[in-house]
C-alpha cells in the first residue's frame, strides 16, 4: 500500500515541508477562527441577560454547559476516527465535519433555547468527524523515512495554523458583538468554518494520495462491533449516570459525561491488551500519555471559563487614552457608565431599582418597528447599567468616573487572544531550539517534551497567585500583564505538551488504526476538558481565590510527576519502534 507518493510520483516540497501541509495549515487556521471564536464569547454569551442577546444562564449552569460541551466536542473524534480508518476515509470526514461546524455556528446565531442545543449538537458531530483525521493526514505527510524527522517540526507549523486562527477571532468577535451583537458574531465562525472547508478542497492534488482507507486485517474487530461496545454502552452509561440519585461529580451532566466515557476507555485498555505484543506495548504507551495528558487541558481550557470570568471582573481592562481614540473609530471599544445604579451600595437596592426599570420596559408599546427598537435600547440599556456596577464594583474609587461618564475597556474575548498570540510569536522559537539540539543529537524524547510541558504548565497555576494576591484579597482589579504572564508560561507549556500528543500517536500508533489511536487522544482532551469546567465551577465556590490556583498546580505535578516514572519504559517503546 503506497501512500507516500503524489499523482506526479514524487513529493512536492515547499519551505522544506510537503506542500500539503501548508493546505491543511491554512483549513485548520481557518476552522480554529470559527471555533475558538465561538468559545471565546461562549461562557460570556450564556450569562449575559435574554434581553441583551444572551441566553441568562446562572454561573452554575454556564460552567457546567461549559465543561459538558467541550468534553464531547472531543470525545466524538474517537468515533470520527474509526468511521474515517475503516469507511469514509480522511477527506470526506474532513469535508462533512466542516460543512457540519459551519451550519452549528450559523446556528447558535439565532437566539432561540431549541436552536443553541441543535447547534451544540452539529458542532460536537462535526468536530468528531474532522479534528482527528486532518491531524491524521498530517502525519502521513511525513511516511517517508527521509521525512521522519521533519516530523515534530511539522506539527509544530500545523499548530501555529491554529493559533494564527484562534488570535484573529477574537478581534473579529468583539467587533461584531460590540456593534451588531452576538447573532452575528456566531455567524462570522460559521464564515470562517466555510473559508477553512474551501481551502482544503483546493489542496486536495497534495493530498489525496495519503487518503488510505485501512482494510481489516485478520483478527481485527469488525467496525460495527466497535461501535457496539463502545457508542451504545457510552450512551446507556451515560443515562445511568444521569438517573443515579444525588450528584458524586457534582451534577446530573458531570456523572453522566464521566460514567459515559467508561465503556470507551475500557475499550481502549482491551485494544492494549488484545494486540500482538510490538502493538500492545505502543498502545500501552500512548494510553499511559494520554492519561497524564488529561489534567493538562483540564488548567489549559479553564482560559474559556474561569480565567474568562477573572478577564471579565477581576482585570483593570481600561484603555489608555491613545488606545480609546483608535478604538472609538473603528467601534472596539466596550463601555460602561457611571450612574445612579452603579453608585448604589445596598446590593437589594440595586436589584429593586433593576426590577422598577424593568417593568418599566414591559409596559412599554411595541407596535411599530421604532417603538420596537427603542424597547430593546431601552433592555440593553439596562444590562449595561448591570454590567457597569459589576465592573465598578471593585475598582478604587478614584478610578471610577464622575457620574454621567464612561470608561472604555478592551472587550473580554480579547484576552482569549494572548495565547495565540503566544503561540504564533514562540512557535518558531521552540521549532528552533529543538532543531539546536537534534544537531547536536542531544534533542529530548517526544515523552521528556510532554513532561517538560507539564512542569511549565503548573507554574503559570503560580503565575495567577500572585494575580490574586495583587488584588488585594479580591478588592481590587489586577493588572492585565498578570494574564499575559500566565498565558505566556503555559504557552510554552502547551508548545512542548499538545502538538508533541499529536506527533507521539502519529509515530507510534499501528497504521491500521492511527486515526482511532488519533481519536482516543482526543478522548483524553474531552476528560480534561471535561474537568476544566468542573474545577471552574469552583471558582464561585472557592473564598480563597489563591486556593482554586494552588490545586490547579496540584494537579498538574502529579501528573508530571506519574510521566516522569514512565519516561524511561516510554523512551525504550519509542525507541523499539524506531521513532525516538
Amino acid at each position: 500500500m503506497d501512500i507516500k507518493k503524489e499523482e506526479n510520483g514524487k513529493i512536492e516540497m515547499l519551505f522544506g515541508h510537503p506542500k500539503g501541509l501548508w493546505f491543511m495549515f491554512g483549513t485548520e487556521m481557518w476552522e480554529r477562527f470559527g471555533y475558538y471564536l465561538m468559545l471565546g464569547i461562549f461562557s460570556l454569551y450564556m450569562i449575559d441577560g435574554w434581553n441583551n442577546g444572551g441566553m441568562g444562564f446562572t454561573a452554575d449552569m454556564k460552567s457546567d454547559i461549559y465543561g459538558t460541551y467541550l468534553g464531547l466536542v472531543y470525545l466524538t473524534p474517537f468515533i470520527g476516527g474509526l468511521i474515517a480508518d475503516r469507511l469514509l476515509g480522511y477527506r470526506k470526514s474532513i469535508v462533512i465535519g466542516g460543512l457540519m461546524m459551519a451550519a452549528g455556528y450559523f446556528m447558535m446565531s439565532m437566539h432561540t433555547v431549541t436552536s443553541f442545543y441543535i447547534a451544540l449538537m452539529l458542532i460536537i458531530l462535526g468536530n468528531g468527524f474532522f479534528k482527528p483525521n486532518i491531524s491524521t493526514l498530517v502525519g502521513s505527510l511525513y511516511s517517508e523515512d527521509s521525512l521522519k524527522a521533519k516530523k515534530d517540526a511539522g506539527f509544530n507549523i500545523f499548530y501555529m495554523g491554529i493559533n494564527i486562527g484562534a488570535f484573529i477571532c477574537n478581534f473579529v468577535a468583539a467587533y461584531m458583538r460590540i456593534n451588531f451583537g452576538w447573532g452575528y458574531a456566531f455567524a462570522a465562525a460559521g464564515v470562517g468554518m466555510l473559508v477553512g472547508v474551501v481551502i482544503f478542497l483546493l489542496g486536495n492534488r497534495h493530498i489525496k494520495s495519503y487518503d488510505v482507507v485501512k482494510p481489516l486485517q485478520e483478527g481485527d474487530m469488525s467496525t460495527g462491533k466497535i461501535l457496539g461496545l463502545t457508542v451504545l454502552p457510552m450512551f446507556l452509561f451515560g443515562t445511568l449516570g444521569y438517573m443515579l440519585p444525588g450528584n458524586f461529580l457534582g451534577s446530573d451532566t458531570n456523572d453522566a459525561f464521566i460514567i459515559g466515557c467508561l465503556p470507551v476507555i475500557g475499550f481502549f485498555i482491551y485494544l492494549a491488551f488484545k494486540s500482538e505484543a510490538k502493538e500492545s506495548r505502543a498502545i500501552k504507551a500512548l494510553l499511559a500519555v494520554f492519561t497524564c495528558v488529561i489534567l493538562f487541558f483540564a488548567i489549559f481550557h479553564q482560559n474559556g471559563d474561569a480565567l474568562t470570568i477573572w478577564a471579565e471582573d477581576h482585570t483593570d481592562r481600561e484603555m489608555s487614552a491613545g488606545v480609546a481614540g483608535v478604538a472609538d473609530k473603528v467601534d472596539m471599544a466596550q463601555i460602561v457608565v457611571n450612574n445612579d445604579l452603579v453608585s448604589m451600595k445596598s446590593e437589594d437596592a440595586f436589584k429593586d431599582s433593576i426590577v422598577k426599570l424593568e417593568s418599566i420596559a414591559e409596559k412599554m408599546p411595541s407596535a411599530t418597528v421604532k417603538e420596537i427598537k427603542e424597547k430593546k435600547d431601552y433592555l440593553k440599556n439596562i444590562e449595561i447599567q448591570k454590567k457597569s456596577r459589576m465592573y465598578f464594583s471593585n475598582l478604587p474609587d478614584n478610578k471610577i468616573p464622575a457620574k454621567g461618564n464612561n470608561l472604555r475597556l478592551y472587550s473580554t474575548e480579547l484576552y482569549q487572544s494572548i495565547n495565540p498570540f503566544w503561540v504564533v510569536l514562540l512557535t518558531p522559537i521552540m521549532v528552533g531550539v529543538w532543531g539546536f539540539f537534534r544537531r547536536r543529537k542531544r534533542e529530548p524524547s517526544t515523552p521528556t517534551k510532554i513532561f517538560i510541558g507539564l512542569i511549565i504548565t503548573a507554574l503559570s497555576a503560580l503565575v495567577m497567585v500572585g494575580a490574586v494576591f495583587a488584588t488585594n484579597d479580591m478588592t481590587g482589579k489586577a493588572s492585565s500583564l498578570w494574564l499575559l504572564a500566565s498565558y505566556g508560561v503555559i504557552t510554552i507549556g502547551e508548545l512542548c505538551l499538545s502538538p508533541m500528543g499529536l506527533s507521539l500517536v502519529s509515530k507510534l500508533s499501528p497504521p491500521r488504526i492511527t486515526a482511532l489511536m488519533m481519536g482516543g487522544f482526543f478522548l483524553a482532551i474531552s476528560v480534561g476538558n471535561k474537568l476544566s469546567g468542573m474545577l471552574s465551577s469552583l471558582w464561585e465556590t472557592t473564598k480563597q481565590k489563591e486556593n482554586f490556583f494552588y490545586l490547579n498546580f496540584a494537579l498538574v505535578m502529579a501528573a508530571a510527576i506519574i510521566l516522569l516514572l514512565m519516561l524511561r519504559w516510554l523512551n525504550r517503546v519509542m525507541k523499539e519502534n524506531n521513532v525516538l
